[in-house]
């Protein structure tokens, strides 16, 4: 959800690993993006669903080319030029990059223009399978222009070999048109413990959709996911295919989904790793994660409770969790001081759900909440490398994540705009989610959005194929959101990973079983006869 695959961290190495969350989303808006990055390892990221929005005002354009021929034939018949990626990392692994024209508005093709960015890493083997295109790094908000390097680590050089590799910096993002709406901190923050707490929050949200709204009003109705799909099938007319393979992570579960919608037959090969339910907006959505995000946190603390004599925050998993809760406590009667930063009830739950996403690295999370543990006993130390990441304000490629966050949520689907629906969510939410449920319910940034969606969502429902695969202890998008899409896509297949907490799994984390059917399914385009199930490893 927020993710951020978020660009989600895809390496063994813890620093790598986080890195990448953090970039993401930065917190479930920083699990794929602090969520998009800890939403990209958050969630963030989370499906923008295909509940009742306000109908387009006029015909939309679901292929390049079908509302007005004319008009579109400038954006159909644009050469690509292909040239070293301005990323350095990009260029030395080979890489080329380009630019595309699409239309800000494609019911209203002759308007005006924005661009897209898209990478390449090209075919080398005479057996070619034709074009995968990565739809996004997860948020939303989320940058893929990397996608290519992550997809052909796991494929190994003889299947990457086969399929020109296409990454794509979505609309509004990275090296494409974007956004920054210069916003205060994370927009995905908790309630609070009690009434002022919430308010400050309605007050925090309130502020920063008008940021984004002052600042870009022309902009922002256009940055949806169907808008977003549309680009996709124009890059697919660019490239002279008749049809696409795809892969997505979190978010892209949903826009990967939702091209099978809008464009039947422009589709190959189709996977979607760590996946929404398409069926339910974001609002709706989130509230999902605050009883995921309480098991990890139990599993987690009746590990550390083992470790007590190194890390001194309980003996047994309810004390950890108690600590962890007198910390958020705390830290609402006057914010805690970590050398120059300051961490209050409304960020702890943020940073904790970004943080607690993996694991394998139950150690790292336990030294990082044995540092909030000090500061709210009144002790001055500078931060870990980490946790200082986390406390930063948003730089500018975290700033844009989080921007696109709030735009395609909201420009995608409406949400509850009474107030009381909220409070009321979070006063239900605390009995059995103490740390999580004010942050899975709080009050949404779409509450505030002025206006309706152009379009109302798309209702996925299709024969198509896919491979969805999805871990049971998922805590950016709910292994129960994974299925409903499967229910959604009858001719697709799940790809399980037992007893494994972690988001975001093909290319990223090392499961031989998921990594072979992935690549099983890529090279043949025939699924498992039956779902498949597999478990951790050693």
């Amino acid at each position: 959800m927020h993710d951020a695959h978020h660009n989600v961290a895809r390496n063994a190495t813890p620093s790598a690993a986080r890195a990448t969350a953090r970039k993401a989303t930065r917190g479930l808006a920083r699990s794929t993006a602090r969520s998009a990055a800890l939403t990209a390892a958050l969630i963030p990221a989370l499906a923008l669903g295909a509940l009742a929005a306000a109908p387009a005002p006029g015909p939309s354009a679901d292929a390049a080319g079908s509302a007005d021929s004319a008009a579109m034939a400038r954006f159909t018949h644009q050469p690509v030029h292909w040239a070293a990626c301005p990323d350095q990392d990009l260029a030395k692994a080979g890489l080329s990059c380009a630019d595309i024209t699409v239309p800000l508005d494609y019911r209203h093709p002759g308007g005006r223009t924005i661009k897209v960015a898209i990478s390449r890493l090209a075919a080398t083997r005479p057996d070619r399978l034709g074009v995968l295109l990565h739809g996004t790094g997860g948020g939303p908000g989320g940058r893929g222009l990397n996608g290519p390097l992550l997809t052909s680590a796991a494929m190994g050089p003889a299947l990457a070999g086969r399929f020109d590799l296409i990454g794509m910096d979505p609309r509004g993002v990275g090296r494409s048109t974007r956004i920054n709406c210069g916003l205060t901190g994370e927009w995905f923050r908790s309630a609070g413990l009690d009434r002022a707490g919430f308010d400050e929050t309605v007050a925090y949200e309130k502020q920063q959709v008008e940021r984004c709204q002052r600042k870009y009003p022309d902009l922002l109705p256009y940055f949806t996911t169907r808008n977003t799909a549309r680009d996709m099938d124009l890059i697919r007319t660019l490239l002279k295919t008749p049809k696409i393979s795809y892969i997505g992570i979190s978010y892209g579960t949903y826009l990967g989904a939702v091209y099978t919608q809008m464009f039947p037959g422009k589709v190959d090969r189709v996977v979607l790793d760590s996946a929404l339910d398409p069926a339910r907006t974001p609002a709706r959505t989130f509230p999902a994660l605050g009883a995921a995000n309480e098991r990890y946190l139990d599993a987690w603390a009746r590990w550390t409770a083992g470790h007590d004599a190194e890390y001194g925050l309980g003996r047994t998993g309810r004390e950890v969790r108690a600590t962890v809760q007198r910390i958020i406590a705390r830290a609402a009667r006057r914010p805690l001081q970590i050398g120059r930063y300051q961490a209050d009830e409304h960020i702890i739950p943020s940073l904790l759900a970004g943080i607690l996403a993996d694991d394998r690295y139950f150690a790292e999370q336990a030294g990082i909440v044995r540092e909030l543990h000090r500061a709210a006993r009144g002790e001055r130390f500078e931060p870990s490398e980490l946790l200082r990441e986390y406390l930063s304000p948003p730089d500018g490629d975290l700033d844009n994540a989080l921007s696109m966050n709030i735009a395609i949520f909201c420009g995608d689907a409406s949400a509850p705009r009474d107030l009381g629906w909220y409070w009321r969510n979070v006063r239900r939410s605390r009995a059995t989610q103490p740390v999580y449920g004010p942050l899975a319910n709080t009050v949404f940034p779409c509450a505030f959005w002025p206006g309706k969606p152009l379009e109302a969502p798309t209702r996925v429902g299709n024969g198509h194929p896919a491979l969805i695969v999805q871990s049971t202890g998922d805590t950016r998008t709910v292994y129960e959101g994974a299925m409903a899409l499967h229910r959604a896509l009858p001719a697709s297949r799940m790809v399980t990973l037992r007893n494994v907490r972690r988001h975001g799994l093909y290319g990223m984390y090392p499961n031989r079983c998921v990594t072979d059917a992935v690549n099983a399914y890529l090279a043949t385009g025939r699924q498992p006869d039956t779902d498949v199930t597999c478990d951790r490893e050693p």
